[in-house]
């Protein structure tokens, strides 16, 4: 018995897990696969005759127009993303494959959500330049910034200031309590380190228990002793209940400022790093 096809295409369009428009010269929503609902939280009845822009995340309509005029002119794409609003709200990111139908009059696009995936692409891009336990910039980003920084000082006459900040005696934390408390203590330092920093200025985990802090564009000399002396007194502010008694560790922090204690990143890191390692050495004989 011959099947018939005509009549099974419209019956396999709806089984797709992915969703098919059918859109007119307009940007009318002519058809819509039954997958909508999913994609969108859009039934179809509620989508046929509207525009599709309508749907469209509004920093992504530039860019959607753009794609659209292309594919009206003959070139159909099958990589081109952008996002749409759910109607709960939501955003959604789509990979489209599109093309331009002369016989039909609309273009046809098949429409993939990719939220996961584009999700766990921009993870990935943000761990390549930030630590996962803090969420702060990475040794690698820090340097990056830092050569900016100098490049932008050496050429308009400024300043900038590193610090770096250990915290003392972390390694009993962890033999203590356990290297989740050590986790926990690692991150509120971060928290608090990024708010005394300001929203201009880099901090960064640059190893286990060390975090460096670049300032710039400082008023004066003595604006890096004050956020110093701000650093160290937030840093001793109490833990919660919630750490179980555990006391907050204190930090030593060596300072490091440009053009007087360096004029290139490896000069200025070393007299930072061993500014905190002095620091560090007489805290412990006034101990």
């Amino acid at each position: 018995m011959p099947v018939d096809l005509q009549a099974l295409y419209p019956k396999l369009v709806h089984l797709m897990l992915d969703t098919v428009f059918v859109v007119d010269q307009d940007d009318q929503i002519v058809f819509v696969s039954d997958a909508c609902q999913a994609l969108l939280g859009y039934r179809a009845e509620e989508l046929i005759g509207t525009p599709i822009t309508h749907y469209m995340h509004p920093d992504d309509l530039p860019a959607t127009r753009a794609s659209i005029v292309r594919v009206m002119s003959g070139q159909a794409h099958f990589d081109f993303r952008n996002r749409y609003i759910r109607k709960d709200g939501g955003v959604v990111h789509i990979l489209w494959a599109a093309f331009w139908s002369e016989e039909v009059g609309a273009r046809i696009g098949v429409a993939r959500n990719v939220t996961a995936l584009t999700e766990a692409e921009e993870e990935l891009r943000f761990l390549a330049h930030h630590d996962p336990l803090t969420r702060l910039a990475n040794r690698a980003l820090f340097n990056s910034r830092l050569d900016t920084a100098l490049q932008a000082a050496q050429q308009h006459g400024g300043t900038l200031a590193l610090l770096f900040v250990d915290i003392d005696d972390f390694k009993e934390i962890n033999d203590t309590h356990g290297h989740s408390a050590g986790d926990r203590v690692l991150r509120l330092v971060a928290q608090r380190l990024e708010r005394c920093a300001g929203a201009h200025a880099t901090v960064a985990r640059v190893g286990g228990d060390e975090f460096a802090i670049l300032l710039t564009d400082l008023p004066s000399h003595s604006a890096v002793f004050d956020k110093v002396t701000q650093i160290l007194a937030v840093m001793v502010e109490p833990l919660d209940a919630d750490f179980g008694g555990l006391a907050m560790p204190t930090c030593s922090i060596g300072v490091a400022c440009y053009p007087a204690d360096g004029r290139d990143a490896d000069a200025l890191l070393s007299h930072a790093d061993g500014e905190m390692y002095r620091v560090k050495r007489r805290r412990s004989q006034a101990g």
